[in-house]
């Protein structure tokens, strides 16, 4: 019997309350883009990249096996 290999992609976008430019410090930008990255990794859903600007940020990420899109969002 053949194997079947699935990989489901997700890119997750988050804006911040009211679309206000709190992120507009390239510091505080790559930090939390770098706590992002950890998340997914903590996850099992590994990104691929992560991005954004001063008002919102995409994560791009494979979806892990064993965990839900709605779990994978909350944590």
């Amino acid at each position: 019997m053949s194997q079947s290999l699935v990989q489901v992609y997700l890119h997750i976008v988050y804006s911040t309350k009211g679309r206000r430019p709190l992120l507009s410090d390239k510091i505080l930008r790559d930090r939390t883009q770098a706590y992002l990255v950890g998340v997914c990794k903590n996850q099992g859903a590994p990104s691929l990249k992560v991005g954004g600007v001063e008002d919102h940020v995409h994560i791009l990420c494979r979806m892990a096996k064993v965990l839900s899109i709605s779990d994978l969002i909350k944590e």
